[in-house]
Parts: C-alpha cells; structure tokens; sequence
C-alpha cells in the first residue's frame, strides 16, 4: 500500500525524535491514526508505538531516526495530510493538517461504517439539520443492524420513528445493500430537544 500521502517535516521528525528518545524505551516508533474518520469529529492522533503495539494493517515509513506506523483504516484519511513543527519562546508547537480526515473517500471496499458514515454526514444529516437534529452511528452489530443515535432536535421528537424507517433506513439501504436495516439507542422520553 504504497499510497500514502502524509509529510512529517524535519522539524516536526526532529522534535518527535527527542520526545521518543525520553521515552527510553528501545524501538519506540510513533502511530498516526484518525479517530472518528470521515465525520465532523474526526481527530488526527499521533500516539508513541512500542514494540508489539503496532497492528497487522499499519503502513509503515521509516523515518531519518525513527519509524512511523499509520493505522490502515485512516490512510485515505490521512491522505494530503502535513505534520510539522515550529519553536517559538514557549518550547514550539507541533500542528497536524489533515485536510481530508473529515471528509471521507469512500469506495466499495471501504469498511461498512465507514460507508454508513458517509451517507449519514453528506445524505441524511443534512435534512435533519434543519430541524436542528442529527444522527451518529453507534455500530454495527454481526447480524448488520446500523445502531445510530439521534441527537439534537431529533430527541424526544414523536416522529423519529417514522424519519428512521422512511428516510434514514431506506437511504442507507439503497446505498449498502448488505445493511439488514437500523436501530435505534436514543432515548426519546427526553423532549427537553425536541422540535415539533
């Protein structure tokens, strides 16, 4: 998978180095990934990796003095993405620019969530916006139900039931065949939100 677009700038390899090395742990490496990739939340993270900490579909790239392992589910999130370092009287600032962690790149093969994601942030959340609402995606359970949850104007709203099987199950199962269909965890007896 050699189609990893990220730069660490040699400023940010050297300040990385030394937080590495006070770790004093022998073949310590850093791991990027993008928690919540391809949502409003998403976050770009570099974590330290110690040996055995890495997983089996990491991409790797070997650094001037360290290595560095990518989380393969975030590479197409990480994709144009630029971590660099800039010193300054207080001891210098590590900035990450992740330019397409929000928005996802999604093809047939990517994960399920992820597919749901997409169709949940470009398709369906903008109509319930209006109603100040939204719904996030909890999981997918092994019998391939998407559990979501509605928040905003969609607690405690008496139409959800029907907003969740009209439009949000019929959407998202045109798009991912595969889906059986949806479920919901919110507790709607909260109307403190709701818009009627």
């Amino acid at each position: 998978m050699s189609d990893l677009n990220v730069t660490i700038t040699e400023s940010a390899q050297a300040y990385l180095k030394e937080l590495l090395d006070k770790q004093e742990c022998e073949g310590i490496a850093i791991r990027m990934f993008v928690s919540s990739p391809g949502t409003p939340n998403a976050e770009t993270c570099i974590a330290y990796c110690r040996p055995g900490e890495e997983e089996a579909d990491d991409v790797v790239m070997e650094m001037n003095a360290f290595r560095a392992y990518f989380e393969g589910r975030s590479v197409p999130y990480l994709d144009e993405a630029r971590v660099d370092y800039s010193p300054d009287k207080m001891g210098g600032q590590l900035t990450i620019r992740a330019p397409n962690s929000r928005m996802p790149k999604i093809t047939d093969d990517s994960p399920i969530e992820d597919r749901i994601n997409y169709v949940l942030y470009n398709e369906i959340n903008p109509g319930l916006a209006a109603h100040g609402g939204q719904v996030s995606l909890e999981e997918v359970t092994e019998d391939m139900f998407a559990v979501l949850r509605f928040g905003g104007g969609c607690q405690g709203c008496g139409m959800v039931d029907m907003t969740l099987k009209e439009g949000v199950e019929k959407t998202l199962k045109e798009k991912i065949p595969e889906l059986a269909g949806v479920k919901d965890i919110t507790d709607h007896s909260d109307k403190s939100q709701a818009y009627y």
